[in-house]
């Protein structure tokens, strides 16, 4: 079981990078597949981005278009969302999860642990 949680949101200006943080506690890292989703304001939570454990990547390319970069550092137990350019449309709440299956994810029902996520603000 891992628990997760989130950091490294907040209040940017269009055009802005951020990086964003998930800290995994509890045994077994390295063997999960990991994912960011995002949340806006009333709408359904969205994919962005997984890695799996032989750091597979799979992005929502439609969303991402190049700007954001999932990764992992199993000895630290943390997983990265690197965001650039950021646009007003990127506001959201953004969690990630966890799923012990092997093959990269991208629905969130797959997902067995969830951070409480971190807003990212995009605003002038």
């Amino acid at each position: 079981q891992l628990q997760l949680a989130e950091s490294g949101g907040g209040l940017v200006q269009p055009g802005d990078s951020l990086r964003l943080s998930c800290a995994a506690s509890g045994r077994g890292f390295a063997v999960y597949t990991m994912g960011w989703f995002r949340q806006a304001p009333g709408k359904e939570r969205e994919f962005v981005a997984a890695i799996n454990w032989i750091s597979r990547i799979t992005y929502n390319v439609d969303l991402v278009k190049g700007r954001f970069t999932i990764s992992r550092d199993d000895a630290k137990n943390t997983l990265y969302l690197q965001l650039h350019s950021l646009k007003p449309e990127d506001t959201a709440v953004y969690y990630c999860a966890a799923t012990t299956t092997a093959a990269v994810q991208t629905t969130s029902a797959a997902y067995d642990y969830w951070g409480q996520g971190t807003q990212v603000t995009v605003s002038s």
